[in-house]
């Protein structure tokens, strides 16, 4: 097939509640308007089974029955979860998928006039913990073994409905695309010209300038960090971002970018990275193949990991 006779289309929705951009590389409009149909099916399926707000998922089955009885789920899920366990292992625990059961203390919408008390800080963490979500393979069935435990997916749910879809669409035969699940990239094969698809990589702080173009093959790339989404008291300047080990929300970082594999596992690290500041995050990263980071302090000075070389002018 000559990739030059191919074309670039593209479609905006909204899905799992964020913005979803779904480009495919396709002969013409029909069937590229096919393609995407079918990418955004497979997301609208994955978001029926992660999703804690609609009350018949098998998410949030598990989370009403915490405390009381383990829940039988599709292996999918059943593997999910355990993948989220092992990156919270791996992690430290910086990445948590019982975050979900942390009583919202903190606000970020300008409400918050002081720091919460360490006592209710303190309260808001005593159901988060990966190791008290018990997996049993042989019935593939999930307990929260604390009453008004929760788990939710929102550090890594859209990252693995764009792999999923990336996966479907590359099983149909679409040779290129990208799923951007509002900033999570996830892309395979080359744009019609022949050139990779590339990420700019922007300062926060220096909104203007993007300080990096860089290509991404058959990878998925992630930034984590809302900079609007702060709070400062006595100076200091709180993310979005919580540590589920602390209940305190991640300081030092403004913005984290994580090149993986999938999309899935961007998702996790970016946000752990965040949780687990900057040296400890670049060092954990380093250890990791296949998987580079860009880090921007508060300061809005640049750090990388070892092997992604940026000509930062």
């Amino acid at each position: 097939m000559n990739l030059h006779s191919q074309e670039i289309h593209k479609r905006v929705l909204k899905l799992m509640g964020s913005r979803f951009e779904i480009t495919v590389v396709s002969e013409n409009e029909a069937k590229a308007n096919e393609e995407i149909d079918l990418a955004i099916s497979e997301i609208s399926r994955i978001e029926k089974l992660i999703s804690s707000w609609d009350p018949n998922s098998q998410t949030s089955k598990i989370n009403k029955n915490a405390g009381i009885k383990p829940v039988k789920v599709s292996a999918e899920l059943l593997e999910l979860i355990k993948r989220a366990k092992s990156i919270s292992e791996l992690t430290d625990g910086a990445f948590d998928i019982s975050y979900a059961s942390m009583d919202a203390l903190w606000k970020f919408d300008g409400s918050m006039t002081k720091m919460p008390s360490e006592e209710k800080i303190k309260a808001s963490v005593a159901k988060v913990g990966y190791k008290n979500i018990v997996l049993n393979p042989k019935d593939q069935s999930v307990l929260l073994k604390l009453p008004g435990m929760k788990i939710g997916f929102g550090a890594i749910g859209k990252g693995y409905a764009a792999d999923k879809a990336k996966e479907l669409l590359m099983k149909k035969g679409v040779v290129a695309g990208i799923i951007n699940a509002s900033g999570d990239m996830n892309t395979w094969g080359q744009q019609p010209d022949g050139s990779e698809w590339k990420v700019a990589i922007t300062n926060p702080l220096n909104k203007n300038n993007a300080f990096a173009l860089l290509p991404i093959d058959n990878e998925a790339v992630v930034t984590s960090g809302n900079y609007e989404k702060y709070v400062i008291f006595n100076g200091k300047r709180y993310t979005h971002i919580i540590d589920p080990r602390t209940g305190y929300p991640a300081t030092g970082i403004v913005s984290a970018t994580v090149f993986a594999p999938k999309a899935e596992l961007a998702d996790a690290l970016a946000t752990s990275v965040f949780v687990m500041g900057k040296d400890v995050g670049i060092d954990r990263i380093n250890q990791l193949p296949d998987i580079e980071c860009i880090v921007i302090d508060d300061k809005g000075d640049i750090f990388t990991s070892n092997n992604i070389k940026i000509d930062s002018k």
